[in-house]
């Protein structure tokens, strides 16, 4: 089987097991290691791997082909992205008519970000300006832009920038609805006949993971992109729980609750939401 997945310390810390032989009964996995922006892209085209960890919003358009997996994906609490500005406030209303650069615009910071401001920037932002993840702080520092959306690692490092945090989109998110943030989901192909299976073995590997932490060490670190030890350790910590292991009913809850909100603002196409289970 194939599977694409980030080379992110959560995504690789999870799957360790799992594409290194560790896990009995499952077969060969060969592994396309990508950012979740090329994998949501593949994941509607032609070129879509049997299994791929892709952002939850990117699900309604994919659905058709692909079937959401209840393990192995990133949810939780405390890790959402943020917004941050050069200015030191944190008057949401300053964003009006402002530019905001975002990492992507189908993942689920975007619908974070587009539904906060909704309620919060009186007339709406100005222009959004889709930007790689690693080039929103400096621009945000240099002036380029008003304001910054970014995720994972950020959430540790904007400080060394300059840089004030205006709002945490996952703070807001969890007062607002009380659930926890739907980042990446794992999908597998409508097409293949072990879903049930699939699932199992990633469940198998992320409780390896959980087991034998040590072991996964050097593979988490050789993908890390120049990442300390220190900051892959919290973002292991941030984005692995007890989600990964399991959506429950809290998990899928989120997901109505982003992607049923996100339809209703024209943010994605309208489904039917029994098809995330």
């Amino acid at each position: 089987m194939d599977i694409a997945f980030s080379p992110c310390p959560n995504d690789t810390f999870v799957f360790h097991a799992l594409v290194h032989g560790l896990i009995p009964g499952a077969p060969k996995f060969d592994v396309t290691y990508a950012d979740i922006d090329i994998t949501n892209r593949l994941a509607t085209g032609p070129d879509g791997l049997d299994v791929m960890k892709i952002s939850y919003a990117a699900l309604p358009w994919v659905l058709d082909q692909y079937r959401l997996l209840p393990c192995g994906g990133a949810l939780g609490r405390g890790c959402g992205p943020l917004v941050l500005t050069k200015g030191g406030t944190d008057d949401p209303k300053t964003l009006a008519g402002k530019r905001v650069a975002v990492p992507s615009d189908r993942s689920t910071a975007y619908l974070l970000f587009r539904l906060w401001a909704a309620q919060q920037v009186p007339g709406g932002v100005g222009e959004i300006i889709v930007m790689p993840f690693h080039e929103i702080m400096p621009a945000v520092r240099d002036g380029l832009i008003d304001a910054g959306l970014v995720i994972h690692e950020a959430r540790f490092t904007y400080p060394e920038y300059g840089l004030t945090l205006m709002t945490d989109l996952g703070s807001w998110w969890e007062s607002d609805t009380g659930l926890p943030i739907p980042l990446g989901a794992i999908i597998a192909k409508r097409s293949l006949d072990n879903h049930e299976e699939i699932s199992q073995w990633i469940r198998a590997s992320v409780d390896y993971a959980w087991t034998h932490v040590e072991l996964s060490q050097g593979y988490v670190m050789e993908h890390a992109q120049e990442m300390s030890t220190d900051v892959a350790k919290q973002h292991i910590e941030l984005y692995v729980n007890s989600f990964t292991a399991d959506l429950g009913d809290d998990g899928y809850a989120a997901i109505e609750a982003l992607l049923g909100r996100a339809a209703r603002e024209g943010l994605v196409p309208v489904f039917d939401l029994s098809q995330l289970r």
